[in-house]
């Protein structure tokens, strides 16, 4: 059951309750940068992990935004627990604030030394909460607990505990890291690129959709692990030097660039593996299908996949004319490494395209359910949402998300067609009155559309969300279920207001598009031949600035043969 903090009416009595994460949705914070500070924090990572070479890109040097930091290091979203469980030891907190250490990019880039293993968990976490909040438009909460400052901060433990593995844990809102010996030493999942940006990518999830954390069928925990695992590969490409060197050493094809597509290389290695996953499918003739009934993580690779190739057709679209270019027309290069120019337009080129592919699959969160999610809902989500933002669309980015979903036997519920037209969410199916309680004259913000005044704030518009949803004739509307009617084998509780946040684009043109997103949760115990079972329906619901609800992304309980597979996974488990 959703924890309520505080309750509300509508208008024609149905009650509804606000959930705790739309006051604590203020505790998650990032610095405020003062007027003469810095805006980035130059730092030294790894931009791969360990194994590979500095020919290939190995050290880079991360721009994250800037704060001050206390030792550790310490800051406004994120700090860094030095204690070693296994060996009962606290290592030295790093100051990345000591003038010697600032002047020179952070410590020296060293896998055996604890402080740089901190600095490497800081600064991946930074950079990919970055993205996060530039896709939104908005500070992205976490689901964790506030601190004793008030603060909601994310607690990172390079040296957790004994073993190659790394987790997040929401209740004690923390990351925690593994390490273990390997075949040349030890293994430090601190120091893989792609596991902190993967496991980073769980936290800021689950402070998106709380509700994905509950596994109702088998694509909730494989859709967790495949975002995870696209934000980790996008990211790798904003790292220059990698790009470079991969289009040196393969020509410009990305399927043979193993710097790109293979995640978490030193941990694949030290289970005998060439990486511990692959963003490719091993044929392209034969890419990997749907299959319910797969592994998480495998499940999950198949959306990889998929999305992997889209982004692969479009970037052999972008890069055509540039192969032209170098080869007098003929498309063929010669042998040999490729001109420079040549390697280093694609590498822009795929840099370029790997931000908006990130950038899209973040965006598409505020287009999902708030609770059950199908692969194929994302994949309305992504379309819905880019051709919001997008409705222009010259290099047929939609298109190659479609077809690779057609490829993989992705296929959405109750679409007749894998269409453009047929994906995008449609608008509600009836006029619902507008609220000017939450247009943007009304809202209260910090000197910023995307920031609430206050925490009082997120309440208010809270509340009207709840009126709205939960007035007279509206609940079926927004998959909800009138608590005080009998249901046929369902008994449902209060709607819960999970969550109420701005949306804010910027759209090719220039043009800023800024809307409300919201979550409405219900819980329902549906009965059964034996004991009663717990479900979840709910919908997003998109408000446009004028006070107009324009999207309701509907999930409710209604149907029963959803119902019925989603008790059958749950009692399955």
């Amino acid at each position: 059951m959703a924890a309520v903090v505080t309750e509300g009416r509508s208008t024609s009595g149905t009650a509804f309750g606000i959930g705790p994460r739309v006051r604590a949705a203020f505790a998650t914070h990032p610095h405020d940068r003062a007027p003469g500070e810095p805006v980035w924090r130059p730092l030294r990572v790894l931009a791969v992990d360990p194994t590979v070479r500095r020919s290939e890109g190995a050290i880079a040097t991360l721009r994250v935004p800037y704060e001050p930091l206390q030792p550790g290091p310490a800051g406004a979203l994120f700090v860094v627990d030095p204690h070693d469980d296994a060996a009962n030891v606290d290592y030295q907190r790093v100051d990345l604030d000591r003038p010697a250490v600032l002047i020179d990019n952070g410590v020296a880039t060293s896998p055996g030394n604890p402080q740089f293993h901190q600095q490497m968990v800081y600064g991946v976490a930074s950079a990919v909460y970055a993205s996060f909040r530039g896709a939104l438009g908005r500070n992205p909460a976490f689901a964790v607990p506030a601190d004793a400052t008030g603060r909601a901060r994310l607690r990172l433990r390079p040296h957790a505990a004994p073993g190659l593995n790394a987790w997040y844990d929401r209740h004690r809102g923390e990351i925690a890291f593994g390490y273990a010996p390997g075949p040349d030493g030890f293994v430090f999942t601190c120091l893989s690129h792609d596991v902190v940006a993967h496991e980073v990518t769980h936290a800021l999830v689950d402070g998106l959709r709380s509700r994905f954390e509950s596994p109702t069928n088998p694509d909730v925990p494989a859709f967790h692990e495949a975002l995870a695992d696209l934000v980790a590969l996008f990211h790798r490409f904003t790292y220059p030097e990698v790009v470079c060197a991969a289009m040196r050493s393969s020509r410009g094809d990305l399927r043979e660039a193993r710097a790109l597509t293979e995640l978490a290389r030193q941990v694949g290695e030290a289970y005998r593996w060439p990486a511990l996953r692959q963003a490719l499918d091993a044929d392209p003739d034969h890419p990997r299908l749907y299959d319910p009934s797969l592994e998480a993580h495998a499940l999950g690779g198949v959306l990889v996949a998929a999305v992997f190739d889209a982004f692969l057709a479009v970037f052999k679209r972008k890069t055509a004319r540039h192969v032209r270019l170098a080869t007098s027309g003929t498309g063929v290069l010669p042998p040999g490494d490729p001109p420079i120019d040549l390697q280093h337009a694609m590498a822009e080129e795929a840099s370029g395209l790997a931000r908006q592919f990130l950038a899209i699959c973040i965006r598409a969160i505020d287009y999902c359910p708030p609770v059950d999610i199908e692969f194929g809902e994302f994949l309305r989500a992504v379309i819905t949402a880019d051709r919001d933002l997008v409705p222009d669309d010259p290099w047929d980015y939609r298109e190659a998300w479609i077809e690779s979903f057609r490829r993989h036997r992705i296929q959405p519920q109750s679409v007749a067609t894998l269409s453009e037209d047929a994906l995008v969410w449609s608008p509600p199916d009836r006029d619902v009155r507008r609220v000017e309680a939450l247009s943007f004259s009304a809202l209260r913000c910090a000197g910023d559309p995307g920031h609430a005044a206050d925490a009082d704030e997120l309440e208010r518009q809270a509340r009207e969300i709840g009126g709205l949803v939960t007035s007279a004739n509206c609940l079926p509307l927004f998959g909800l279920l009138d608590p005080a009617q009998p249901h046929d084998g369902l008994v449902p509780e209060r709607p819960v207001v999970e969550s109420v946040r701005v949306l804010r684009r910027v759209g090719p043109d220039g043009q800023v598009r800024v809307e409300l997103v919201a979550e409405v949760t219900q819980d329902v115990s549906v009965s059964t031949s034996d004991a009663p079972v717990r479900l979840c329906g709910g919908s997003t619901v998109l408000i446009g600035p004028d006070g107009v609800v324009r999207l309701v992304v509907r999930k409710g309980l209604t149907n029963a043969d959803r119902r019925q597979r989603q008790v059958a996974f749950v009692k399955g488990m």
